[in-house]
């Protein structure tokens, strides 16, 4: 599967129970994230999934997300290579911002994308 050749979904339809799976580096993560987003660094992903994968299961829906969707359409890939039901956040996390959907941080700042 080419990975800019994976599904997408658009921020106002993002499927009921999915995972939300943020992959983006900590730093970026620190500064603005979805609440409630599972947080794993796209390098660290098939290490995760191998030891400690959390809620993220081939049976549970898995909304991939980083800052604009190139690294997320990486990961949504190669996750439905490995038999997940993933799909990339169309426009990533730029596009949730400006959707004005909500964000948290946890550096004390008004979340933000970084």
């Amino acid at each position: 599967m080419n990975p800019w050749d994976v599904p997408t979904v658009d921020v106002s339809e993002l499927p009921a129970g999915a995972v939300i799976l943020d992959v983006r580096e900590p730093d970026e993560w620190a500064h603005g994230h979805i609440d409630g987003a599972v947080h794993v660094p796209m390098n660290s992903l098939p290490q995760r999934l191998a030891y400690e994968p959390g809620p993220i299961t081939p049976d549970t829906p898995v909304v991939v997300v980083c800052k604009v969707g190139g690294r997320s359409a990486h990961v949504t890939a190669w996750l439905n290579r490995q038999g997940y039901d993933a799909v990339n956040l169309d426009g990533g996390m730029l596009a949730w911002a400006a959707a004005g959907r909500p964000m948290v941080s946890e550096t004390g700042d008004a979340p933000m994308v970084a």
